[in-house]
């Protein structure tokens, strides 16, 4: 009969035994109460604790968490906008005590201090100046919630402005502000490439007519000098320059008319043509010359007699 009793008690004395033992996780604190008043905070490994009189009142993780916190409000220039913001925080391990007796619910006290951070400085930017200066925004917001979250055991970490989205129609708005700007550089770069395309044309087309103008100089300074030569071959066998000028300017129109024969399909009318035009071509040359040389003299001896 005694045995029959002995057994259930070296049982009851077994699962006593333990449930004295326990193991904290790595990164983790487990709080230890005894008759409901805090003992002890335990770390991670095997820990022991008194059956019956001690328990776990509950575990907190020193890992580093993550709370997104998902706001709207309206900037300065009347947008309303919705914000994502990412906080990093953890329990400190010297605070343990402080994190678990002194909040019940982290995530809404450190969501409320973000709602009151981030509409108090949004409203005071204008839509473009949220996007650029969003970093200003996350530091406020992580400075506010490390004064405040101090207290009951927690470290900000990091706060980060992950996502800023505008409603739709403005989000539309600035597309399309977007696309005239570049638009309007596209016009800008294509008229000055047209305008530099107008001047390179133009001078290279001055330069053109400045080396087409110095070849017919160049062309009329040889005709030049061969006609020199000419008249002074002839004046050599006893023409004067008078018909020497006249044969010249015959043989020239004889050598034209060989030309334009030689061209089928030339166009050129050269006029007089008839037989007889190199003749009186050349007696009405001769003619004007004589006449001229006597002008010219008549000219100079009225001048003289005026200086007498």
């Amino acid at each position: 009969m005694g045995q029959f009793i002995l057994i259930p008690i070296i049982f009851f004395g077994v699962i006593i035994l333990i449930s004295s033992f326990f193991v904290v996780k790595q990164q983790t604190a487990a709080i230890i109460e005894r008759f409901g008043k805090f003992n002890s905070i335990r770390q991670s490994g095997l820990q022991l604790k008194i059956p019956l009189v001690d328990r776990i009142a509950g575990k907190l993780s020193l890992k580093i968490q993550q709370l997104d916190v998902i706001i709207e409000t309206k900037t300065l220039d009347d947008v309303f906008v919705r914000l994502k913001v990412s906080v990093q925080y953890k329990v400190i391990r010297e605070k343990v005590y402080d994190a678990f007796y002194k909040l019940d619910y982290p995530h809404d006290q450190i969501t409320s201090y973000v709602f009151d951070v981030v509409r108090a400085e949004v409203p005071k930017m204008k839509l473009d100046d949220v996007f650029v200066r969003k970093d200003d925004v996350a530091i406020a917001v992580k400075s506010e919630l490390n004064d405040a979250m101090a207290d009951y055991g927690y470290d900000i970490i990091k706060t980060l402005v992950t996502d800023i989205d505008p409603d739709a129609q403005v989000k539309a708005a600035m597309n399309r502000i977007n696309a005239a700007d570049r638009e309007k550089t596209a016009a800008q770069f294509e008229g000055d490439a047209a305008r530099i395309l107008i001047v390179e044309k133009a001078k290279a087309e001055a330069e053109s007519k400045r080396l087409q103008g110095q070849g017919i100089a160049d062309q009329r300074r040889e005709i030049a000098r061969g006609l020199e030569e000419s008249v002074e071959v002839l004046n050599k066998v006893g023409i004067n320059s008078q018909e020497a000028s006249a044969l010249i300017v015959v043989t020239q129109h004889y050598d034209t008319l060989q030309s334009i024969g030689q061209e089928t399909n030339s166009n050129l009318i050269l006029l007089p043509n008839s037989p007889q035009a190199g003749s009186q071509m050349l007696n009405d040359m001769v003619a004007s010359f004589t006449a001229s040389n006597q002008i010219g003299e008549a000219m100079k001896n009225s001048r003289k007699k005026k200086d007498e």
